[in-house]
């Protein structure tokens, strides 16, 4: 079937769906395959649970008048995400880098969305199969859109960029995250550096962050547009404020690395005419949530919460950033970081002695990598160890940071802290 025809299908409903667990009613199911999965298996039950149509590549499984043969459903996914891109004809806003990508994007929606409908990536599904998700979630109503792009080699954010077009790009800064896949850091900052690549190349425009001298060099074929002279940095004891057309805003951000990604929000929201007024209400407003930065106090403890991701320049930043804030009794518990190859042990073992250095009252450390480093600290190799430890030895009337990467999951100690 042309990807035509298939769009007139799709703009029946605008509905597009992956996973039956979560199927909607008049959606076009997608068959995607995986290392474990086969998606093609599920094109019935598709049907069955409501779905108009099914794509499979399958031959075998294209049972049913309403479940499409098609050569690569991936393939076919992406393609008719970029057709509906270039139908819709609205600006496409695109956000990659190291650390604060998601941030920046929920910002920066919350800012649009006060004179715009504005869709954005939805969590985390920035890949090359988020991004075509992240396009056809956009419907005619869609006046501006958000799409936040991940990577962890090399040409997937120029890949990406061909299936979403950006209009607009950001780079949020370029950091020590997946150096396996990238590389190494050269690797990473050119990795990155294809979003503003793409938007050299056509014509398309830049935002950058005037300190940041990597990002002014990558960008510098490209039509670009910095933070504005009336953009000041006020402080962050704890939450980051800043004062934007001489209007003081107040965020529920914490340390001094969430600056950028507020001050990049207010800086694209007023190019597209918002005003101040609305910018202060979009960003007070937003309070962070799903593991990132997040303030929880309990009946004795004072928690910061970052266990949504961790890599060596993000906690760096964050300890640092604690050790600076005006809190008593100072623990810090971090776990793990991954995706680091060769420079694994190495990068581990700066954090710890970054940590020691810093000199907090308790220092807490989980994971393999953690485990293999040289330390005058606690290190537990397996996250059931120190589950264990803090049970029977509780912590009391102190503050403190919870920081390491996704898998190591370490916002289960919520419940044996109180």
């Amino acid at each position: 079937m042309r990807i035509k025809d298939l769009y007139e299908l799709y703009t029946l409903h605008f509905l597009v769906d992956t996973d039956t667990r979560k199927i909607r009613k008049n959606t076009l199911f997608f068959g995607l395959k995986g290392t474990h999965f086969n998606g093609n298996e599920f094109a019935e039950k598709a049907l069955e649970m409501g779905a108009s149509y099914a794509i499979v590549d399958q031959e075998k499984y294209a049972t049913h008048q309403h479940i499409i043969l098609v050569k690569n459903v991936l393939k076919t996914l992406q393609d008719l995400a970029n057709y509906h891109r270039n139908i819709l004809k609205i600006p496409i806003i695109g956000i990659t880098g190291s650390n604060g990508k998601t941030t920046t994007k929920e910002l920066l929606h919350a800012t649009l969305s006060k004179k715009y409908n504005t869709t954005a990536t939805k969590g985390n599904l920035n890949n090359h199969i988020g991004v075509p998700l992240t396009l056809l979630s956009m419907t005619p109503k869609t006046e501006i859109g958000i799409v936040e792009m991940g990577a962890n080699h090399q040409k997937e954010i120029e890949f990406l960029c061909s299936i979403c077009e950006p209009d607009f790009g950001y780079i949020t800064n370029f950091g020590k995250a997946h150096l396996e896949g990238f590389g190494g850091l050269e690797g990473v900052i050119k990795g990155k550096s294809e979003l503003y690549s793409f938007l050299a190349k056509n014509n398309k425009t830049a935002f950058i962050n005037p300190t940041d001298l990597l990002q002014i060099e990558k960008s510098k074929n490209a039509t670009s547009i910095s933070f504005p002279s009336h953009l000041k940095f006020l402080g962050a004891s704890p939450y980051v404020k800043i004062s934007f057309d001489g209007t003081q805003i107040e965020s529920h951000l914490i340390g001094n690395y969430n600056y950028t990604n507020i001050a990049i929000a207010a800086t694209i929201a007023s190019y597209f005419k918002i005003s101040t007024v609305e910018i202060k209400k979009a960003l007070e407003n937003y309070i962070p949530e799903n593991n990132r930065s997040q303030i929880i106090k309990k009946q004795s403890n004072h928690i910061i919460l970052d266990a949504y991701n961790a890599n060596p320049s993000s906690m760096k930043v964050a300890v640092e950033n604690f050790k600076l804030m005006d809190l008593p009794k100072k623990t810090v518990i971090l776990g793990d970081m991954f995706e680091l190859g060769v420079s694994s042990l190495l990068e581990h073992q700066k954090i710890i002695d970054l940590v020691e250095k810093l000199d907090f009252e308790n220092t807490y450390f989980v994971g393999e990598n953690f485990y293999q480093t040289k330390a005058n600290s606690q290190l537990f190799k397996t996250f059931e160890e120190l589950f264990t430890f803090l049970k029977t030895n509780p912590l009391h009337s102190q503050s403190i940071l919870i920081k390491g990467s996704r898998g190591m999951q370490l916002e289960r100690l919520l419940s044996i802290i109180d």
